[in-house]
């Protein structure tokens, strides 16, 4: 099978060539022309085809950033820039905690070898050297320099792939939240593009909250749900026109009770906030919420920020037992229940992002449900 050399050899890895280190590119730096020539037939011997080679050792790293070689034997000593100081620049641009170098000198102190290969050189060669031996101890190097780059490729395979999954599961996940709000919806109707606005405006919040992008789009699609255990509320009572009796109203009281149910238990982080949300909507700050009448910050943040947002849209929205509240009178109420209905941070907030929260409102202002 033919080869093309001027892939790099992460790419032949990746596209699934076997991979022959013969076709490695190699790099010689010595300032002496004849150990160049030397090492350049020995290599030619060796049948290695993508021989580089250099006596300045400024050029070193600019060839390496184009090339990226797979071994570079490097001399020590040379005028204007040793060894040393090359394997210093090598180690902040390669892009590997493996350093692919193999150091050739003449020089046998035993303090310089250990300092280059503490530097991370991977073999030390003496001048005067036998072919057989430079060409077995860079077949070793090649060898290693080129299972570290597969095993790196490998890793970067499987977690590409772990990620597309991953994205794939959370895109069914918001899938399915996003079918169940529609139903929750069509049980309540009325209230037209409630949902929409109510949940661009949590995730809104969320992020103004420094919650983060991640949180704050699971609270787009989470917080849909809020009232899927309307599903559960007999039409009687959901559909009623006017005020509902307290007998009524204990059964409506059921619904996030019935929606953590319908949501369930799972590990996933939207499902699990999904039903946080769901369950805790109606909470209130001072504890005389429902349905368990936890208080403060016994409260999920996610929750706090459904209810402002939640009872903002029903005030502002017709309903048919009532008619929309102007902004003012909104804005009063919410500062009146700040430390009664919500929490006071929630509501300082609110306010001061109320003029995009207002152009959300305007912007859904129709019957058809689409989250994006």
């Amino acid at each position: 099978m033919a080869v093309d050399f001027d892939l790099d050899l992460t790419d032949l890895i990746m596209s699934g060539h076997l991979i022959d280190i013969r076709a490695a590119k190699i790099l010689i730096v010595d300032d002496d022309p004849l150990i160049v020539d030397v090492l350049s037939v020995v290599l030619k011997e060796g049948e290695y085809q993508n021989i580089f080679s250099t006596g300045d050792p400024y050029q070193v790293i600019p060839l390496y950033k184009e090339h990226r070689f797979d071994l570079i034997i490097l001399d020590i000593q040379m005028p204007g820039m040793s060894g040393i100081k090359i394997l210093q620049q090598l180690q902040k641009v390669v892009k590997s905690s493996f350093l692919p170098v193999v150091v050739l000198t003449a020089h046998g102190d035993q303090k310089i070898r250990k300092q280059v290969l503490g530097m991370g050189a991977k073999d030390f060669i003496t001048k005067p050297f036998e072919h057989w031996e430079i060409l077995l101890r860079i077949q070793n190097a090649l060898h290693a320099s080129l299972y570290h780059k597969q095993q790196v490729s490998l890793k970067d395979l499987l977690e590409g792939e772990i990620q597309k999954r991953t994205k794939e599961i959370l895109e069914t996940q918001f899938e399915i939240v996003h079918r169940l709000a529609v139903a929750g919806e069509m049980r309540d109707n009325e209230t037209g593009a409630h949902v929409q606005r109510m949940s661009h405006i949590c995730s809104l919040l969320s992020r103004k909250r420094g919650l983060g992008s991640e949180f704050s789009k699971l609270m787009l699609y989470a917080s849909a749900m809020h009232d899927v255990g309307k599903i559960g509320i007999p039409d009687s009572i959901l559909l009623k026109s006017k005020g509902l009796s307290p007998e009524e109203w204990l059964v409506m009281q059921q619904h996030p009770n019935i929606g953590a149910r319908i949501i369930g238990n799972h590990s996933s982080k939207l499902i699990s906030l999904a039903r946080e949300i769901a369950l805790c909507h109606h909470e209130k700050w001072d504890g005389s919420g429902y349905p368990n009448g936890i208080s403060g910050n016994q409260i999920p943040v996610s929750a706090r920020i459904a209810a402002i947002s939640d009872v903002f849209d029903a005030l502002t929205s017709d309903r048919p037992y009532k008619q929309a509240w102007a902004i003012e009178e909104v804005v009063e109420t919410l500062q009146a229940e700040s430390g009664k209905h919500f929490e006071p941070v929630m509501v300082e907030l609110f306010l001061e992002n109320l003029a995009e929260i207002i152009e959300i409102k305007d912007r859904y202002i129709d019957h058809e449900f689409h989250l994006t």
